[in-house]
């Protein structure tokens, strides 16, 4: 089955694809070094003919409202109306547990994404998946002699189990709004900062920082932990910083 990976490229996707390979399928990847532009649609059309299947782990780097939601909007858009096209039988996005209670402008995006999955002709799932053990990694990338770490509770889990059950999703029936996956413990953000800080030999100074206002309650609070039962990964962050992952992912 050829499936493909839009933001295959990207650090997730890029797990995405090994994990389809993995399956014996095909992935072909949409991304912009494989001639495909999410946001204007060039090349979309030609690349999913015979997919039968979309995962979609696209992604922006921003925090700002107006950005995250034009790139979701257009990215999504033009997925769907090209997948609808190509007859795609299931389309998957990759979504946040927590997007739809925490007010932050990168959520909004994630929301108009989920808006126009469910409401498009498509068949398809929407995955939400809690922080990956990786996201600690990204704290560590800023340069400069202090590293900010977001004060947030999670219940992270690694990108490799995430991509995994993405790709066993493309293999059911479209599922709508699948339940929430979470790693095996909640651990608070900054603390893996410093663990993962440590684990690499980096001495800055960590200085853990609250939000404002209710998306930092929320934050603080446990906005981002699923609600409900469902699946959990296995590797713990513990573990997780013993692999080449810890020492590579977001370097």
């Amino acid at each position: 089955m050829r499936i493909a990976v839009a933001g295959g490229t990207g650090w997730v996707g890029r797990k995405v694809v090994e994990a389809v390979r993995a399956a014996g399928d095909v992935p072909v990847v949409l991304a912009r070094s494989t001639g495909v532009d999410l946001t204007t649609g060039a090349g979309l059309d030609a690349a999913l003919d015979g997919c039968a299947t979309v995962i979609d782990v696209s992604n922006v780097v921003t925090t700002g409202r107006r950005k995250s939601v034009a790139f979701f909007d257009a990215a999504t858009t033009r997925l769907l109306t090209a997948g609808a096209r190509a007859g795609v039988a299931h389309h998957i996005a990759l979504s946040i547990v927590g997007c739809d209670r925490v007010g932050l402008g990168y959520y909004m995006g994630k929301r108009r994404q989920e808006e126009l999955v469910r409401s498009a002709a498509v068949p398809h799932t929407v995955l939400r998946a809690t922080q990956f053990h990786e996201f600690a990694a990204q704290m560590l990338v800023r340069r400069g002699p202090v590293v900010a770490a977001p004060r947030m509770r999670s219940q992270p889990i690694a990108a490799r189990e995430v991509a995994d059950a993405l790709v066993t999703l493309a293999g059911a029936a479209p599922a709508g709004l699948a339940p929430d996956l979470a790693g095996p413990e909640v651990l608070e953000m900054d603390d893996m900062v410093r663990r993962l800080a440590r684990a690499r030999g980096d001495r800055r100074l960590l200085v853990p920082v609250r939000l404002p206002g209710a998306a930092g309650r929320a934050l603080t609070g446990g906005a981002l932990l699923p609600a409900a039962d469902g699946p959990r990964g296995r590797q713990t962050f513990t573990d997780w910083l013993t692999t080449p992952d810890a020492r590579a992912e977001g370097r």
